[in-house]
């Protein structure tokens, strides 16, 4: 091994109370993709609609085909990088992807009405850019950080509450600042929105590239997410980016076909599903126990899919809410719509630390993981019955205060912590090492579904007289609209606190 890839761990290090300052590179470098994701989720919707003059069913679908894929093509990232990039070059390939798709949707919003068609075309290339570049970033950065800590170290989870916290951070920032910019009222602007993304993540790879020799290192000062060793001869650098421009043309294709020609996303999650299912438990070597904890992990993610399809209206019809149904005039300035998406990370970053506090507290009280998790879905839909009350018997055009929907997002943050996290331990903890790539596959395909299902969901939002149906039940206002959530949810977190005592037994299996 080269010399110059080892550094001494006193080197690098704080004292033992402290944590790696690689921490904190990944920290920043986190902070600032996020800050690209969520500051460019924020005002999508209103792009769609107010610039390119979507009509709202539309743009909702796509938003919920756009988040999709972001949670599908990590799939491919994670498996790219575990087996020839590594995740040093991953991240910073992914980063790059991401930071071009912005610039291919700043000229797309500067171009809109001069020239539709290339605007167009632009638009769905960066969407496919930003997917192909979230599968390369997204799987990577995450898994470096317990590479940081020796083996037992007790100092891990806190490094991963740091961590969390620096996804929120840039979940905050994003949505003020390019809704600062972008969504000033005048469509011509967020072009802004899409350029500030962009540097954001331009920003991130550069504190990455250039701190990462020194910081980003194992305990015995090794360089982290080197590539993996191979034998045989190495690809060349023209034939990897080739397939790098093919794997992003397709995800422009991904998209633009489930948009404009065909929605089959739907159809292929679940057959992924089916199909990870069913290699996962025709494995004749698994034991009786070991199925049975395989079981809890599928049966939690169907319920989660009810959760994040009603939590991520946030990027859709909560933002349509926002702008058309609040009222933001403070009376000396007034609130950009897209900026109410940054109340579930400031929430999160303020109450975190309190339900950390609460379980510890309670000790041989702590709820079990799919009571904790059906306890979200609880406070998922109390947060929408919170808005219904907010809108019931409101008239149409008529504006409601933004109190209802801040009470609304605390509630909803307060669920995601008590399932976010948990699901996510859940997973690790019950998946037999050999398929433990794949039941994480599960849990992305889980979130993917949710998110196509998001947008299904939001395009039934109520728009003047329009009338819509889901499975029978008409809704003809906004607060009909926010019940269907309640009731979803609500019914959701029944089943399965009914199903605690039975999941407890299978995951107590022995």
């Amino acid at each position: 091994m080269d010399q110059s890839e080892i550094l001494k761990p006193e080197m690098i290090h704080d004292t033992p109370k402290g944590h790696p300052k690689g921490l904190y590179v990944l920290f920043a470098t986190e902070m600032w993709e996020r800050f690209n994701y969520y500051g460019m989720r924020a005002i999508l919707v209103l792009f769609m609609t107010k610039a390119l003059l979507f009509d709202k069913a539309f743009a909702s679908n796509l938003y919920g085909s756009y988040t999709g894929l972001a949670y599908l093509t990590p799939l491919i990232g994670g498996f790219v990088a575990d087996r020839y990039w590594g995740n040093r070059r991953s991240i910073v390939t992914g980063g790059l992807l991401m930071a071009l798709g912005e610039l291919l949707m700043f000229a797309c919003a500067s171009l809109y009405q001069s020239n539709a068609d290339v605007s167009a075309f632009l638009f769905f290339s960066g969407l496919g850019f930003m997917i192909a570049g979230n599968g390369f970033f997204k799987p990577n950065i995450s898994s470096m950080v317990g590479q940081l800590y020796p083996a037992g170290d007790k100092r891990l989870d806190a490094a991963y509450t740091i961590f969390y916290m620096g996804i929120n951070t840039g979940g905050a920032l994003g949505p003020f600042i390019c809704g600062y910019v972008g969504d000033t009222g005048n469509p011509v602007d967020f072009k802004w929105a899409f350029l500030a993304a962009a540097i954001a993540m331009l920003l991130g790879v550069l504190v990455f590239i250039l701190l990462r020799d020194k910081y980003v290192r194992d305990p015995e000062g090794v360089l982290l997410g080197m590539k993996p060793e191979r034998t045989g001869n190495e690809l060349s650098p023209v034939l990897v980016y080739l397939a790098l421009l093919v794997f992003s043309g397709i995800c422009v294709g991904l998209i633009y076909i489930d948009a404009r020609v065909y929605s089959y996303l739907s159809y292929l999650l679940l057959a992924a599903v089916l199909g990870i299912a069913y290699m996962i438990f025709s494995d004749k070597n698994l034991t009786v126990v070991e199925k049975k904890k395989m079981s809890v992990i599928f049966i939690v993610a169907f319920f989660v899919v009810f959760f994040w399809s009603a939590f991520e209206q946030a990027g859709a019809s909560l933002t349509f809410f926002a702008e058309e149904n609040t009222k933001r005039d403070l009376g000396f300035f007034t609130v950009p719509a897209s900026w109410f998406s940054s109340l579930n990370s400031v929430f999160v970053v303020t109450f975190a630390p309190v339900l950390a506090w609460l379980w510890i507290k309670l000790g041989r009280r702590e709820p079990s993981a799919p009571t904790k998790m059906a306890l979200g879905l609880m406070l998922l839909a109390i947060g929408y019955y919170v808005i219904a009350i907010g809108v019931d018997n409101v008239g149409n055009g008529i504006k409601v205060s933004m109190m209802w929907l801040i009470g609304m997002y605390a509630f909803h943050t307060w669920g995601e912590l008590c399932l976010s996290p948990i699901g996510l331990s859940l997973v690790n903890k019950l998946a037999p090492l050999k398929f433990a790539s794949l039941l994480m596959a599960v849990w992305f395909l889980a979130n993917a579904g949710a998110n196509v299902l998001s947008g299904k969901l939001s395009s039934l939002y109520p728009d003047g007289t329009k009338t819509t149906v889901f499975f029978g039940y008409e809704m003809h206002n906004l607060h009909e609209f926010f019940m269907l959530f309640v009731f979803m949810a609500g019914a959701a977190s029944i089943i399965l606190f009914f199903l605690t005592k039975w999941l407890q037994r299978m995951m107590n299996a022995a």
